[in-house]
């Protein structure tokens, strides 16, 4: 490891990058755990070895390849988190098809996008969740599926000729909606027509660069894009994340995050199954009550989230009743981490080495992460260095130049783990990847001496408020230090004066009452006069997005037309 007196930092490695496909990594891993346990689901009651789980997903992958699904191949998953979106991903990698993850709170104008950017030729679906009529808007969609299949010819989707339903409830049952829908059965029983020397032979084509996931960014800040990952990408990512967690087949994840993005499919999924770890599913979406009662029940020694979740279960009328002492680490990413919300987890739910995270799905997702070893600190002021075999730097947001460490700027990072680019959107990969390798993240740090990152908020996000330069990241942090206040969200709305105003969103704890002459009285003399928030809005919940990121731009839109409303009602006449 080397740093020089600018933000440039890169880690070597104590171990080698993997140079194996998905597939044949996972079977080296089976041949060494094949009886110890490999996924546990407790809404579907069942429970996997690794050579069952192998089985599985081989009998899956032969009855794909078997209906003529080959390498490059595009099929997608909607749906919630469960025993077969594993299968399906495993089986993709093992012939080669790419994934496309879909996320299931999609509703038809999604939906139709994704079908069209992505180009589908497949689709698994579950018939439905909660309010969520996947089978329904699917017909909508696409009326073709009334007619004759199970192939399907639609107008409005060329490409896609096969919808796989499966309900995971029961996923032998052989009824259909539709003509156009084929029931996991038939898919498995196509599994005959392949043998299993004909699927090695098929995983033995594969190369490390090839494509095998396309996610969509979780949009935001606007309409997602389609990030085109390999298997040299996310496995690498995953098991160098496993190594610093110190994770190997002895541990048991508790999987709260959606596996349709990837923290759920990378971070927690093939982490896993990259050393023999055990994955635990509680829920088929987040549910704080299951969370608990998995890690109770299965023994977890490790639970992974974002901040809000982990909010959640702490916040929980469960909580205090529950012996969580089995934890010993996790993830936690996705947004700030504050000091206070850190200190619970550590004390309250005994995550000793909770480690913090960093990263976005263009990276495959992890970039930084910190260490068991780190000071408290450290843990809770940065998201640690980068991984090893990655590069980082900061670069001034005018020139591009490499700024000097302390500085504020946006980062970079270079290594196996940047993105092959966006599927069919070469101009936005050109403005996302320099022509050096360089992905920009968008993200706005500091780093010091030893590489380790501070993120200071979104460049989008920055507010200029008269000249000043206000970073909502510190603002959150010092307003999450006031004993009432249980999470906090800090933006900028236009102001004809002096450009940007500062905006605090906070929702309390539970029972909890507080007024804005109070918050504004705490921030008073503690905080820089003009960093204090201008507009203080309690609220019961945020628009979030399904993996629990803050949507921001949706609250800055709100509070617009909010402040809109009350500014015509002021100057009404009397």
């Amino acid at each position: 490891m080397n740093a020089t007196a600018t933000s440039y930092f890169h880690r070597g490695g104590e171990h080698p990058l993997l140079g194996k496909t998905i597939a044949e990594h996972f079977l080296s891993v089976v041949e060494r755990f094949p009886d110890r346990e490999a996924v546990v689901s407790l809404p579907q009651q069942r429970r996997l070895t690794y050579r069952e789980l192998s089985d599985s997903i081989d009998r899956l992958a032969r009855g794909l390849a078997g209906l003529g699904f080959s390498r490059g191949d595009r099929i997608g998953i909607w749906s919630t988190n469960n025993i077969e979106w594993l299968l399906v991903q495993m089986a993709t990698a093992r012939i080669g098809v790419i994934l496309v993850n879909i996320n299931p709170a999609y509703r038809l104008q999604e939906m139709s996008f994704a079908l069209q950017q992505s180009r589908l030729q497949g689709l698994f679906v579950i018939p439905r969740f909660r309010s969520s009529d996947y089978v329904g808007m699917l017909l909508e969609l696409i009326p073709e599926l009334q007619q004759e299949g199970p192939e399907i010819a639609s107008k409005t989707f060329p490409s896609l000729a096969r919808i796989f339903l499966f309900d995971p409830a029961n996923t032998k049952t052989t009824d259909s909606p539709a003509p156009g829908f084929t029931p996991w059965q038939d898919l498995i029983s196509a599994a005959e027509t392949l043998s299993q020397v004909e699927l090695q032979q098929l995983t033995a084509a594969l190369d490390r660069d090839d494509v095998i996931n396309i996610q969509y960014t979780s949009g935001t800040t606007g309409f997602p894009k389609a990030v085109m990952l390999t298997h040299h990408n996310i496995l690498n990512n995953a098991w160098f994340s496993a190594q610093s967690m110190h994770f190997d087949e002895h541990d048991r994840l508790a999987v709260p995050v959606p596996f349709y993005h990837c923290f759920g499919m990378v971070l927690a999924n093939l982490l896993c199954f990259s050393v023999g770890a055990c994955v635990v599913i509680g829920s088929e979406h987040f549910d704080a009550k299951r969370v608990l009662e998995a890690i109770v029940l299965e023994h977890c020694s490790a639970i992974h989230g974002v901040p809000t979740m982990f909010i959640e279960i702490l916040e929980h009328e469960d909580f205090a009743s529950r012996d969580l002492s089995c934890l010993r680490t996790g993830i936690m990413a996705g947004a700030p981490c504050p000091p206070e919300l850190m200190t619970r987890v550590i004390k309250d739910m005994h995550c000793n080495e909770i480690l913090i995270g960093y990263g976005e799905t263009e990276a495959s997702p992890l970039t930084h992460l910190t260490t068991r070893d780190d000071s408290f600190e450290r843990r809770i002021e940065t998201v640690g260095h980068n991984l090893p075999h990655q590069e980082v730097k900061i670069i001034d947001t005018d020139s591009g130049a490499t700024v000097a460490l302390g500085e504020v700027g946006e980062i970079c990072f270079r290594g196996y783990h940047v993105m092959r680019g966006y599927y069919n959107e070469p101009e936005k990969t050109a403005q996302a990847i320099d022509q050096a390798g360089w992905l920009l993240s968008g993200d706005l740090g500091t780093m010091d001496a030893e590489g380790y990152l501070r993120i200071t908020g979104r460049r989008k996000e920055m507010i200029i408020r008269g000249g000043e330069n206000i970073y909502p990241r510190e603002i959150e942090d010092f307003l999450f230090s006031h004993p009432r206040v249980a999470a906090v969200a800090v933006f900028g709305v236009p102001d004809e004066r002096l450009g940007e105003q500062v905006v605090a969103w906070i929702q309390l704890h539970s029972g909890e009452s507080a007024n804005e002459t109070e918050i504004r009285a705490f921030c008073k003399d503690k905080i820089a006069h003009f960093k204090i928030p201008k507009y203080i809005h309690f609220v019961e919940e945020f628009p979030m997005t399904i993996t629990g990121k803050m949507q921001k731009f949706k609250m800055r839109e709100m509070m617009q037309d909010y402040l809109q409303q009350a500014s015509t009602t002021n100057n009404q006449p009397d």
